[in-house]
């Protein structure tokens, strides 16, 4: 009952954080320089078409009766209709969305995969040449951007060895679509080659984006572990004779696991910012492409709609992160 009453506290507390993005969108989207309704009418449209458009679209009522209207579309599920593509914008996301969910969560896997070990080789070991190592190595993966790693690895790896493709999501014939995820599909089809294929064109783009959450794993597991070892429950239990290896791995992992899980959903929203800038590098399909395709397009609907629909995902995130962080750690519920 305990765990039931914190995820409906977590999802009321969600409100007024959906309320005030919801405002923010609105604000910005009326003070940007360049008028929707111009972009719409075109430079060589006349006044009149302007103030037809302006009554059309509700530019020509007052700013709170704008926003009513706003909130009356986004209950309904209407992002409007992107002028780039002339469809409806929820459709153009549901579309763009598994390919980046794809991308996201393999980069966030190899991230999690790789980062947690190296923070727990470089707590044991430190102040050790491989702790210094891997805390450059971090830093490092922090502070390199994605594009310029991204045009390195296309350079090195597709054009001059050609061990990979330069981008997109597979190179002719895809599986048919059942949850859009490129890679699921191809072992629901059976079809070998198109898996082989779909993991191979995955390959360079996630590696891409990994780094900065794999370095980010790391930092803070090895940041966590080092508090776990330090505490006054593992010094007592080294002072009962317990082999350092049972200390590590049922007593201090497990602790210092907790305290990583609760930057889950930091680092996945790392990862989801860095897909419009990965994305358009490898030609993916994803929001990423979208979202720079509308701002370059000045797609009012498009940009209002993708911003919005990336806000809920973090949302999403953070409070499935925040449940599973509490049934792992029970105190967080206790202390409601």
């Amino acid at each position: 009952m305990k765990i039931i009453s914190f995820v409906i506290k977590r999802l009321l507390a969600t409100i007024p954080t959906l309320f005030g993005l919801l405002v923010l969108i609105f604000t910005l989207s009326r003070i940007i320089p360049t008028s929707p309704i111009m972009v719409i009418a075109g430079e060589f449209s006349t006044p009149a078409q302007i103030k037809a458009l302006e009554k059309r679209y509700g530019f020509d009522q007052p700013l709170y009766i704008q926003f009513f209207n706003y909130l009356k579309k986004i209950y309904r599920g209407d992002l409007g209709v992107s002028l780039r593509s002339n469809r409806p914008v929820i459709n153009e996301l549901k579309r763009r969305l598994p390919p980046t969910f794809e991308l996201v969560i393999t980069a966030t896997a190899i991230a999690a995969l790789l980062g947690i070990p190296l923070g727990i080789i470089a707590a044991l070991k430190r102040n050790s040449w491989i702790d210094h190592f891997l805390r450059g190595f971090t830093v490092a993966g922090v502070a390199v951007a994605s594009f310029w790693l991204g045009i390195m690895l296309q350079l090195v790896f597709s054009l001059y060895l050609q061990a990979f493709p330069l981008g997109d999501q597979m190179t002719g014939a895809v599986p048919p679509h059942v949850t859009g995820f490129m890679v699921i599909d191809s072992i629901l089809a059976f079809d070998g080659a198109l898996l082989l294929d779909a993991i191979h064109h995955l390959v360079l783009p996630a590696v891409t984006l990994c780094m900065p959450g794999l370095a980010s794993f790391a930092r803070f597991t090895r940041s966590g572990f080092l508090g776990v070892l330090q505490s006054d429950y593992i010094v007592y239990n080294q002072s009962m004779g317990i082999p350092k290896r049972k200390i590590i791995c049922k007593y201090a992992f497990k602790n210092a696991i907790v305290a990583t899980v609760s930057q889950v959903g930091l680092i996945f929203g790392l990862l989801l910012a860095n897909t419009v800038i990965v994305e358009y590098i490898y030609f993916w399909p994803g929001l990423g492409t979208y979202m720079v395709d509308v701002m370059l397009f000045f797609d009012y609907e498009g940009i209002l709609g993708s911003t919005l629909f990336i806000g809920l995902v973090f949302l999403i995130i953070n409070i499935i992160v925040d449940v599973v962080q509490a049934y792992l750690d029970p105190r967080i519920v206790e202390k409601l």
